[in-house]
């Protein structure tokens, strides 16, 4: 899935920056939700190839992926929103914000958005959802390369300040391992509290 197809259609159409949107992030117990807005260049030989969906591939083709996406990259901008906000206004709509202000951050403007799923955006520009855009839309899976890679680094720098809880394999996500560390010693301060309240006894990490 490396080939521009949906980009190419909308810039017959007239529009010349299309911009892939997506998230990583959504299901954690922990950390941010991470959202990236990318817009790739459409000629064939500046193409990156090995784009898909950033689940399909391994920890080190994603990391190589990012780097090359980020040189090829006409613009691309990553976002976090942290767990306080997520629990404030729940992870939807924190989702729809992070992928808000990815595209209103890319330095050049987005003259039409595409986003992963069934996802509608706040936003000027016209837009398009795309079920499993992730794996079929390339300037999409564009994004949701860059943060993967930028979300996991992030979580395996978070491990080291909060160690009990194995973010660095886990990248906050309910695995057993995880989820009794969080019965053992309570919850840390990028916990979000609304996603843990099933199996917490209200302890809080020192």
């Amino acid at each position: 899935m490396d080939i521009p197809t949906f980009e190419r259609e909308y810039a017959a159409k007239g529009f010349s920056a299309v911009a892939g949107v997506d998230e990583v992030g959504r299901g954690p117990l922990a950390g941010p939700v991470v959202c990236a807005a990318v817009i790739m260049p459409l000629e064939d030989e500046k193409r990156v190839l090995g784009v898909d969906d950033s689940k399909k591939l391994s920890k080190r083709k994603r990391e190589k992926l990012a780097e090359e996406i980020k040189k090829a990259a006409l613009a691309y901008c990553i976002q976090e929103v942290d767990e306080e906000t997520i629990d404030a206004v729940n992870i939807l709509q924190a989702t729809r914000l992070g992928m808000k202000r990815a595209v209103e951050s890319l330095p050049l403007p987005a003259d039409m958005v595409l986003t992963d799923g069934n996802m509608t955006l706040d936003i000027k520009a016209p837009q398009r959802s795309i079920i499993k855009g992730d794996a079929l839309v390339y300037s999409i899976g564009a994004a949701s390369i860059l943060a993967k890679v930028y979300r996991d680094k992030l979580m395996e720098e978070r491990a080291a300040e909060y160690p009990e809880y194995g973010f660095e394999r886990n990248a906050g996500y309910g695995t057993a391992e995880h989820i009794a560390a969080i019965k053992k010693v309570g919850i840390c301060k990028i916990h979000r509290r609304t996603f843990v309240k099933n199996f917490w006894d209200g302890k809080e990490r020192p």
